[in-house]
């Protein structure tokens, strides 16, 4: 009986590591990178096994980031497509993360870039779109076509684009694009440009919306037929869907594209505008977090002529209960840690656009401990009470969301955000700034990568805050003693890289 157990034992070991052994071989094999040498090894392997290679960067705190990890990582079609490329995630907060930010051009969280093996840029995927439109994108991109700047030079020299081209184009995320295929100055005209070169079919309506988000409110409107063809859009379910990212995403900018100013025909717009989202709203096919984008969208629309800060919005009776109910029911229903992180936060950030404040509080505070990022919350919580004008409750939480913060570039970013607000609306708490300015000086100063990419722009503004609470002399030994502390820093960096001119620009402000 003895050695019967002592085998059932064995067999149920085996069987564990064999679950075990499954469980790990179902997901994607990404490769974590933070220096240069580990990037090239991935270049090396995509030569190597000629694959493309794709590149995701992004952050643990990050709610876009987590909606992927929620929506698109875990696909089964995602995880089996994911052994015809080689997949490196870059985490912000990795040692040499933000260096490597600034050498592939990358800023926002998330984004994703396609490499073919040889270690060419071919496109950049589109993490705001529905998960399904992202697999349609990436298979466009593992299909050898051609580099989304070469088709994009082709496009706008009036020659011949295959439909997938002109699909690749539609899709490209030109949110995360860094000035790589065109400037954001161009960003609107190329888009107007492309809308109108492409064939009639989805890649052209998506042109077109994304030309009208890019181009906002002008003197005059957009045109009587671009109106048409978006109301035809609105009007139509399943058009409406494929275009559902773009729709809840720039539904405020689309409207004043149109419509720049109030009146019965910016009404009717609003009118047709709304009853998409709440198709949106409750279609079941899209994921929670485009749902409650949708909602979102909705609210901002009712906002569209309030003045932007109001904390007390008149929003209708229906909305706001329609935001209630969502987030209550989000809140009760998701078990998925990364879509918590996702949902949850736009749920919170929904209700207090609503103007339902306590409410709000209410669903942040009762997820804290339910989040593996917990200071995102927090931020969100100084803000709800900011815009409350609570400013003692609005600096403790941030100050508690710089002391729980993790990761060096996400330290510093949270660092910013409290001695920002300390400076706003607590400037005669010398020894406070001073105190709060002098432990972010002296995170940045351990790190070897502190000015680049956000590092860098954490500094710049903790540089512009000091220096606008210091105008005139004001603060003056306080100042000095920070720039003492500051200066050696600068000194001990680099040239090459460009973190000592970073740095000198963050304490030429400061003085």
């Amino acid at each position: 009986m003895l050695e019967l157990k002592r085998s059932l034992r064995v067999l149920l070991v085996v069987l564990a590591a064999a679950g075990t052994q499954a469980a790990q071989s179902d997901e994607v094999a990404w490769l974590a990178a933070s220096s240069d040498a580990q990037i090239e090894n991935a270049f090396a392997q995509s030569r190597t096994e000629k694959k493309p290679l794709l590149l995701y960067w992004g952050a643990k705190w990050c709610p876009p980031c987590n909606h992927l990890k929620a929506t698109l990582f875990n696909r089964q079609d995602f995880i089996e497509r994911s052994r015809s490329f080689v997949a490196v995630n870059i985490d912000g907060d990795s040692p040499g993360a933000q260096k490597l930010g600034a050498r592939f051009k990358v800023v926002g969280y998330p984004t994703m870039i396609l490499f073919d093996s040889e270690g060419a840029e071919l496109t950049r995927l589109p993490g705001e779109a529905d998960a399904a439109q992202v697999m349609q994108v990436l298979q466009l991109g593992l299909a050898g076509g051609r580099p989304v700047k070469t088709v994009l030079a082709e496009a706008r020299s009036g020659g011949k684009l295959a439909a997938n081209e002109w699909s690749m184009l539609a899709f490209y995320s030109w949110e995360t694009d860094e000035d790589q295929v065109a400037t954001a100055a161009e960003r609107a005209r190329v888009l107007a440009t492309l809308a109108s070169a492409c064939p009639p079919g989805e890649a052209k309506t998506r042109l077109s919306l994304k030309a009208l988000a890019a181009r906002g409110s002008e003197a005059s409107a957009a045109g009587a037929e671009m109106r048409r063809q978006v109301l035809a859009v609105l009007a139509d379910s399943a058009a409406a869907r494929a275009q559902m990212d773009v729709l809840t995403g720039s539904a405020v900018e689309i409207v004043k594209a149109l419509e720049p100013k109030p009146g019965p025909s910016r009404t009717e717009l609003l009118k047709a505008f709304d009853s998409a989202l709440q198709r949106l709203e409750a279609d079941k096919t899209l994921s929670r977090a485009d749902q409650i984008g949708a909602l979102v969208a909705r609210v901002d629309l009712a906002r569209i002529d309030q003045p932007k800060d109001t904390s007390l919005p008149q929003i209708p009776a229906e909305v706001r209960e329609a935001a209630r109910r969502h987030a209550a029911r989000v809140d009760r229903e998701i078990t998925n840690g990364y879509e918590r992180q996702a949902v949850v936060t736009a749920a919170g950030y929904l209700l207090g656009r609503v103007g339902l404040w306590q409410e709000s509080d209410e669903l942040l505070k009762s997820n804290l401990k339910k989040s593996h990022s917990p200071y995102y919350l927090m931020s969100q919580l100084a803000d709800n009470a900011r815009k409350r004008g609570q400013t003692a409750a609005a600096l403790d939480w941030y100050e508690q969301a710089f002391k729980a913060s993790e990761g060096p570039a996400t330290r510093l970013q949270w660092g910013a955000s409290y001695l920002g607000a300390l400076v706003d609306l607590a400037p005669k708490e010398e020894q406070r700034i001073e105190r709060t300015a002098s432990q972010i000086l002296t995170e940045a100063a351990a790190q070897p990568n502190a000015f680049h990419q956000r590092g860098a722009r954490s500094l710049k503004r903790v540089g512009d805050k000091l220096a606008a609470w210091s105008k005139g002399g004001a603060h003056d030994d306080v100042m000095k003693r920070l720039r003492a502390q500051f200066a050696p820093v600068c000194g001990k960096l680099t040239k090459a890289d460009g973190q000592r001119a970073a740095c000198e620009a963050a304490l030429k402000q400061a003085a």
